[in-house]
Parts: C-alpha cells; structure tokens; sequence
C-alpha cells in the first residue's frame, strides 16, 4: 500500500494490523507492536478534536475489514460520524464488513439518498443478511430506497425460506455459450464481468439458462483465442439447489474443495452462486447455535452483547427449568437408600466423586459423538460399533479411576489422615468398583443418546452435557449403592 494522501508530518509503523498511519499529535505506545491495540482510543482522541482531515486520511489507507472493526469499537453515536467521512466507493464495502446491529444503526443515522445508495451497492447477498434482521416495517421501507433492478432482486431472495441456500446466493455471475470461441469468452467478461462477484469461474449454459458445466477462468487463458468452450469443457459439474438447507452447503464446499458454487432450480436452471465466505457465516451461526444447546438452554439467535435481557433469560431459565426436575430425580433416588446411608454415613462422603466422574465421562462421550455426527464421521447406522467402542473406553478409563480411588481410600487411612473404620478395605472396593460401573454407563449413555435423538429426528445438540450429566448422576446412584449392598453386606450393610 503507497503513501499516497499522507498528511505532512505523518508516517507509517508497522503493527501486528500491517501498515498503520501516525498522526502528529497522537501519542504512541512504547513497543510499536501494541499500536494495533490502541487504534480504537487514538481514533476516539481524532473525532473528539473534530480532526475529520486526518480521519479521511488515516481510512484512506485502510482495508475495509480493518474500518469496520474499528467502527465497532466506538460508541453508536460516533460511528455514524465516522462513517459519513469514508469516500463513496469504499464505504459501500465497509457497510458490508459490519454486523447487523451496526448497519442498522448507521442506516437510522443517515439520510435516504445515503441509504438508498449504500443498499443499491450492496451486493445482494449482504443486502439480504440485513433485511432478515429487521422487522418487517423497516423492510418495507428499505425495499422502497432501491432501484426496481435490484428491489425485483432483493424480493425474489427474499422469498426463498429462511435457513435455505436462496437465502444466500446473489445472482452476479457470467454465463457463457459452449459454441462460443475464447476470444468471444474474454470480450463478454470485459463487457459484463464487472459487475460479477467473481470471476474465478464461468458457467455456460444453454438458450434455456440450464446450467450445462463450469469452467475454471485459468482454462479460458491458457488456450488459443480460437478455441471454442465445447472442446475443452468436462461436463462435470456441482451445484446447489435453491431450496437446499444453508447449513449442509458446507459439506459440499469441503468434499468439492470449491470456493465458488452454482445454485440452480428443480429444472437445473442457473439462479446465483455461493461463496465460500457466505458459507463461512453459515457454519458460524451453526456452529454457534450447536455449542449454545451444548451448554443446556436454547440458541439465542442474535448476539449476546446485544440480546434483550428478558429473550436470554427466557433461553436460559427453559432448559434450566428442565434440568432441575429431572435433578430431583436424584433427591427421589437418594431417598430409597436411606437405609443404607444411615447404617454407613461413610457412603455419602463419595456421592459427589461417583456422580461428577460418571457424569464426566458422559459429557466427554456426547460431545465426541456430537461432533462427529456434525463433520460426518459417524452416521446411524454407526451405532453398534460406537457402542461397543465407548464400552471397552469407559471399562479402561473406569478401572483407572477406580484404581485411583481405592488407593485413594486406603492411603488416607494408612496415614492416618481419616479413619474409614476397621472395613475400611471394603468401602475401598466399593468406591472402586462404582467407579468403574458408574464410568462405564456415562460413557455409553453419552454417546447413545445423541443416536436416539437422531433416530426421532431431533437435534443431536440438545442433548447438552449438562442433560447427560444430570441423567448419569441418577443412574449412577442407583449403581454405587447397589455395588455398596453387594460388597458391604454382612459387615456395614
């Protein structure tokens, strides 16, 4: 990036952001490097002193990316001020780097010939992210700023169901003749590639817009100009259908190894494409979406910074709510051995060991399971030999954990640290032998459970750690004191 439009006096360092502009005036960290750390306060310290020269400068070598991270680190009321100083032909850019709760607030803050630009510039993609996170009234309106090109454009994405690929395509691409010579190839890319979002590939169809094959552009420059698009194209080809899920894009972008995908009709019609970066925030929000239901409540389905705190507390308290009766379970099963706990209170000292390990291992296994039904490394039909793997797994990891706690016990009443009592051997046993039941049965209700929900068509996500932990601590009860009855009958029992 040059120099050009540097102030006088100014100069440039290098941080760990890249290449950033200092102004005379702006005081400068010690180590250089910290600089990309500082920029939000330094930029606050220019807009406080009204300094939109220097403003207009120091963006004017920035990255779109880099202004947009800087923009949502200022309060809402400076961000619109920023923003009006960006020129033209890079703040449509900028928008589109911004999350939704900031657009929205730089869009109330401008006028409408300025909105109206920005969202006609917008690529449709984007512009589409951004309708769906308004009410339905503000979109209304916005429709109205744009131009009937690309309002016919902005309702037709509209109207595909939320959570399909329509959603996400935008309809800039280049299509092309197969009888077509590569020199009538390159002429209508210089005539009509610049509005496209990329030119990395180009589609031809046929007179009826049916996608036939694409065409990598490095297999247009490589070959003589006389050429025609028939002889050399593969006919193969992926594409997407409109009316596919969003989050099972990604699957076909990894198989593929393409950054770039078609999306076509049900009579393989060529609508739009697909980026990869599109693809990127789709698997964002579900990954986001699956890690929340992990953590036992609902998805918040927007932000946390910026979530009502009534809508994250009505997410939260649901699964909390759900957890905590079946945790009475627990109460209701302690309550069946009242006998034994009152004739060897020592039991109780190692409710808590056997239920956190067993419900440990539950979680470990679930979260394993969970995601490795998320990447496609196991399908139902794989469940028999996760079962089996998760029972020899929880065997060995219950036998190690056993071990340790029945060495546990007997070192502490060798030394003399707690007096188990003259059975001191046999509460050792039993503790271990617990252990390795308890270990065991998480391990494998951790990873069966999410099959089941699979199996009933559910999501696999739901069943949360926290929900396979509060399942194995009632199961687990039920092994430790039936291990205890076995092993301590006749002396503590």
């Amino acid at each position: 990036m040059g120099r050009r439009g540097l102030k006088s006096g100014s100069r440039k360092i290098f941080t760990l952001g890249g290449w950033q502009t200092v102004f005379p005036g702006v005081s400068l960290p010690e180590h250089p490097l910290m600089l990309g750390n500082l920029i939000g306060p330094e930029i606050k310290e220019l807009i406080e002193e009204r300094n939109f020269t220097a403003l207009r400068e120091a963006f004017a070598e920035w990255t779109p990316p880099d202004i947009a991270e800087c923009l949502t680190e200022l309060p809402e009321d400076e961000q619109a001020v920023v923003f009006r100083l960006l020129p033209h032909v890079k703040s449509t850019d900028v928008f589109e780097y911004l999350q939704p709760e900031a657009q929205k607030t730089i869009l109330k803050a401008m006028g409408h010939s300025d909105a109206a630009r920005i969202l006609n510039d917008m690529s449709a993609d984007d512009r589409t992210a951004l309708l769906e996170e308004l009410p339905g009234s503000a979109v209304a309106q916005m429709l109205q700023l744009l131009s009937p090109e690309e309002k016919a454009v902005a309702q037709s994405l509209l109207n595909y169901p939320d959570g399909t690929v329509g959603r996400h395509m935008t309809p800039e691409f280049v299509t092309v003749r197969e009888d077509w010579t590569i020199a009538q190839v390159l002429d209508h890319v210089r005539e009509f590639g610049r509005d496209s979002e990329t030119l990395n590939v180009i589609y031809v169809t046929d007179e009826r817009g049916r996608l036939i094959d694409d065409v990598r552009i490095r297999e247009f420059l490589i070959r003589p100009v006389t050429t025609r698009v028939s002889e050399f194209r593969d006919h193969q080809f992926v594409a997407l259908k409109a009316t596919d899920e969003a989050s099972n894009a990604y699957d076909l972008f990894k198989k593929y190894d393409r950054t770039i995908l078609p999306v076509t009709d049900s009579e393989d019609k060529l609508l739009g494409i697909v980026t990869v970066d599109d693809v990127l925030d789709i698997q964002e929000e579900v990954t986001t979406e699956e890690m929340q239901k992990m953590g036992g409540m609902e998805a918040l389905d927007e932000p946390y910074t910026t979530i009502a705190m009534h809508r994250m507390v009505k997410k939260r308290a649901t699964w909390l709510i759900i957890l905590f009766l079946s945790e009475m379970l627990t109460a209701t099963a302690m309550q069946s051995y009242n006998d034994e706990i009152s004739k060897a209170v020592v039991l109780a000292m190692f409710l808590p060991l056997i239920m956190s390990s067993g419900g440990n291992s539950g979680s470990q296994a679930t979260t394993l399971i969970i995601r490795a039904m998320g990447v496609g490394e196991v399908r139902l039909r794989d469940w028999f030999r996760i079962m089996k793997k998760e029972i020899f797994a929880g065997l060995s990891l219950g036998v190690i954990l056993g071990i340790i706690g029945f060495f546990r016990i007997s070192l502490w009443q060798f030394l003399h640290i707690f007096d188990y009592g003259q059975y001191h051997w046999y509460i050792a046993a039993t503790v271990g032998a617990a252990l390795v039941g308890v270990v065991m049965w998480g391990s494998v209700a951790g990873a069966m459970l999410p099959f089941v929900l699979r199996r009933c068509g559910l999501d696999p996500a739901v069943s949360s750690a926290p929900f396979v932990a509060t399942l194995v601590d009632v199961t687990g009860l039920l092994i430790y004191f039936n291990v205890a009855r076995v092993i301590l009958h006749g002396t503590l029992l």
